[in-house]
């Protein structure tokens, strides 16, 4: 018979994508490595004391560099993810994952699961076999985190670092380094045996969204188009004419637009193409009607969504709908 701290293990499934975290290099000094190399069983035993936590159960969704994953991968993962948190045998999920998307496979889930459980990924900067190797701690912090009871609710986090960090904000800021993931204050931190936390996020999320992917099969189509001195308008043309249902403009400053592209994203949205105004700097809001006229030219301000970001709730919203001003409400919420 169960006794009744049996019934009271916090029960948490791994699901496991590949990444650095999963990658093996030739020497414990190579800066260069292969991802994904690993199954989960081994990242697994790399740190056994998070079976003093919780009951570990898991599965390998795929086996990539975040580099490679796709929308088709996003929503495997968010149909499985829905599937398993539905359970009563699960208490929360961590994900292992490469660190070039995390953020927006990260971003994507915090709008299409469907659960106040928690939800976070984790992954590592350096390879299993690197020196100093950051993937058993950021995988411990993450069953910590996930083990403590102050974690429902917050929405999908990212653990890197020791930190918390919520979906929306979260972004990789350094190409190499441990500390490259940032948001604009961390929900909290991990340390020691527990979790510790300082706010809560106030923009729709998770249990309160409104976007379902159970039955969709693919997303619309949304390319990026990168602003810079002088740029071509070939990248926004070239989406237009391959039948996208929507493009990003990474633009300058506030999301400005240089003058060889603009007319081509004007008539874009007058043909109701989707255009939505982000910018390429690294913080700060593209405001809605600040340097550029959106009501006029029926564009859609990203608000405080980087590009690829806003690419992920652009797929989204047109699911719902391809009126702009419905889309720009979305961008307002999520």
């Amino acid at each position: 018979m169960e006794t009744e701290k049996q019934k009271k293990r916090v029960q948490i499934y791994v699901i496991a994508t590949g990444g650095t975290i999963a990658g093996t290099a030739e020497s414990s000094a190579d800066t260069a490595y292969c991802a994904g190399q690993l199954g989960l069983d081994a990242l697994l035993a790399t740190v056994p004391e998070v079976k003093q936590l919780a009951d570990i159960r898991g599965e390998q969704l795929c086996s990539i560099g975040s580099q490679d994953m796709d929308e088709t991968i996003w929503l495997q993962l968010a149909r499985r993810v829905n599937t398993l948190l539905a359970d009563d045998n699960c208490d929360g999920i961590l994900i292992t994952h490469g660190t070039d998307t995390m953020e927006e496979t990260a971003y994507f889930l915090n709008l299409t699961v469907h659960s106040d459980k928690p939800v976070i990924l984790v992954g590592a900067m350096r390879s299993s076999s690197a020196i100093s190797a950051d993937g058993p701690a950021n995988l411990y912090n993450g069953i910590v985190a996930l083990a403590d009871p102050e974690s429902r609710g917050r929405g999908v986090m990212c653990c890197m670092n020791t930190k918390l960090i919520d979906a929306k904000d979260v972004v990789k800021r350094h190409t190499t380094d441990l500390a490259t993931f940032e948001g604009d204050g961390c929900l909290g931190y991990v340390y020691g045996n527990r979790a510790f936390y300082n706010r809560r996020v106030t923009f729709m999320h998770t249990l309160y969204s409104e976007f379902d992917v159970s039955t969709i099969d693919r997303l619309p189509r949304v390319g990026i188009v990168y602003g810079y001195a002088g740029c071509s308008a070939i990248p926004f043309d070239a989406f237009v004419r391959e039948g996208y249902d929507g493009i990003i403009i990474a633009g300058v400053g506030d999301g400005n637009i240089h003058r060889n592209i603009f007319p081509s994203a004007v008539k874009a949205a007058s043909d109701g193409i989707i255009v939505v105004r982000s910018s390429r700097c690294c913080t700060g809001p593209t405001c809605l009607n600040g340097e550029v006229d959106d009501n006029r030219y029926h564009f859609v301000a990203s608000q405080n969504l980087n590009p690829q970001k806003a690419r992920v709730l652009l797929m989204l919203a047109l699911t719902k709908t391809h009126d702009w001003q419905q889309i720009q409400q979305f961008f307002m919420e999520y």
